[in-house]
């Protein structure tokens, strides 16, 4: 009568340990790049996870090893001719049915060494950390950058918040003290850039309120405001402003279509400050 089943091998039971192993781990790594702590990770942390999961590859050909070599003794020999041809028959049929396992084996410990160094996808937020470099202040003008206008007489007639800006807005604002300025050209202009911002969900988060957002009326006053917060980052669209404020401020993005000829060592440009972050 055949046994109605049979206790877990030990590869088996290397292959489940080697699983909880890959899952506790990844869920650490997990927890370290999704919280603060991720600018507390340092070398020795990425050694030490990486010598652990080397650890376990090693261990596990170890014990493979002896039954290999088993498989690679030469069967005995038997005098009779049938029952030499009978047990040849039934150790080809073994050793085949030996190495399909082995083969199954080896490719579902594969599977949990690549799931295991499976590349984590940054989160927008670290995304945002990581280009600001640790930023705690950023100034940006809204047209062009924001806003879909691109002048202050553009104001007058209506004002429009860009969808695609919101999500990496938002982001900043949750560590970053973030001043949002503009040239305007009378108080019912200022009144619908406000209006238009609180409706689009600007002021929800918490991290940015209407008092951080500041109007003036040439662009020599724009330039004064960003001089008097000095911020570690400033976002502009006129050249000109990136050129005079590069003596001053740490870094700066300069948002064009076009890459000016000439720029500082420590300004930056981009076609959209979704595509410096990423997000297009």
């Amino acid at each position: 009568m055949a046994e109605s089943s049979s206790s877990p091998s030990p590869t088996e039971e290397i292959i489940r340990l080697i699983k909880r192993l890959s899952a506790y781990v990844a869920f650490k790594m997990s927890s370290l790049f999704s919280t603060s702590s991720i600018r507390n990770l340092d070398s020795r942390s990425i050694g030490a996870i990486a010598g652990l999961a080397i650890a376990v590859i090693f261990t596990w050909r170890a014990i493979r090893t002896p039954g290999e070599r088993q498989r690679r003794q030469p069967k005995r020999r038997i005098q009779s001719a049938e029952s030499s041809s009978v047990a040849a028959a039934q150790s080809n049929l073994a050793s085949g049915g030996t190495e399909v396992s082995s083969s199954r084996e080896d490719n579902a410990v594969q599977d949990v060494v690549d799931q295991f160094f499976q590349p984590v996808k940054p989160t927008l937020g670290q995304i945002v950390r990581q280009k600001l470099s640790e930023g705690r202040k950023v100034t940006c003008r809204l047209l062009g950058v924001i806003l879909e206008e691109s002048s202050p007489e553009e104001l007058q007639n209506q004002v429009t918040v860009r969808s695609s800006v919101l999500e990496v807005l938002l982001e900043i604002t949750k560590y970053c003290d973030l001043y949002l300025m503009e040239r305007v050209l009378d108080d019912e202009s200022e009144a619908k850039v406000l209006q238009a911002l609180e409706s689009a969900g600007v002021f929800t988060s918490g991290g940015l309120v209407k008092d951080k957002v500041l109007f003036c009326s040439t662009e020599i006053g724009r330039t004064s405001f960003v001089r008097q917060l000095e911020p570690d980052w400033h976002i502009d669209t006129n050249p000109e402003i990136s050129t005079q404020l590069a003596r001053f401020i740490k870094y700066q993005l300069h948002v064009s279509a076009a890459k000016p000829e000439r720029t500082a060592p420590n300004v930056f440009t981009s076609q959209s400050i979704e595509q410096f972050f990423g997000c297009v």
